[in-house]
């Protein structure tokens, strides 16, 4: 029973770190260097992270800068950009490559506002999916005559607490990342 209850908990957070992995790829209208995260670069017939090939900064609140380690790079780490779902173009001056981020607009706010929530709503049904398959195994456990009818209650209602405290914590951070795209 124990195993079922930490395995569901395991689940649970894995699915938060998730959700905060994705809110940290959307961008609010200020530079973020985890948007380079999931880019690659071909360096040497390898696929690389652009951080493993160039130095990142942030000199202003919406510029990155990315100065790749050999000049040869930018033009592959421009068409990873381009290529990518970030919507911004680069610039380069020979040596640096720049990303401007504009102001994003009220709809776009909003747009965006949408999205957090609809992922948040996703988060949610997979954190209910999880107690549904916890309180389905305790179950079969019952039946098996593998733990008595008052541990399968008390199991329930630890699955129920940890589904509680994960949804809560789901809420949390969607209002603090819909704060954030609110914020002008």
């Amino acid at each position: 029973m124990e195993q079922v209850i930490s395995n569901a908990e395991e689940r649970m957070g894995k699915t938060l770190a998730t959700l905060e992995e994705e809110y940290s790829m959307i961008r609010a209208g200020r530079a973020n260097p985890k948007l380079l995260n999931k880019l690659t670069v071909n360096y040497y017939g390898t696929p690389s992270s652009i951080q493993q090939v160039a130095n990142i900064s942030v000199p202003e609140a919406r510029i990155i800068m990315i100065q790749p380690w050999e000049r040869s790079l930018i033009k592959d780490i421009e068409k990873a950009i381009l290529a990518s779902d970030i919507g911004i173009t680069p610039s380069n001056d020979g040596n640096v490559i720049r990303l401007v981020f504009p102001e994003l607009t009220k709809e776009r706010r909003q747009e965006l506002s949408k999205d957090i929530r609809k992922k948040a709503e996703e988060a949610k049904v997979a954190v209910r999916n999880i107690r549904r398959d916890a309180n389905d195994q305790l179950k079969k456990m019952e039946k098996a005559s593998e733990i008595t009818e008052d541990d399968h209650k008390d199991g329930e209602t630890r699955i129920q607490k940890a589904t509680d405290k994960y949804i809560k914590q789901i809420d949390e951070v969607t209002e603090k990342k819909t704060e954030e795209i609110m914020t002008v």
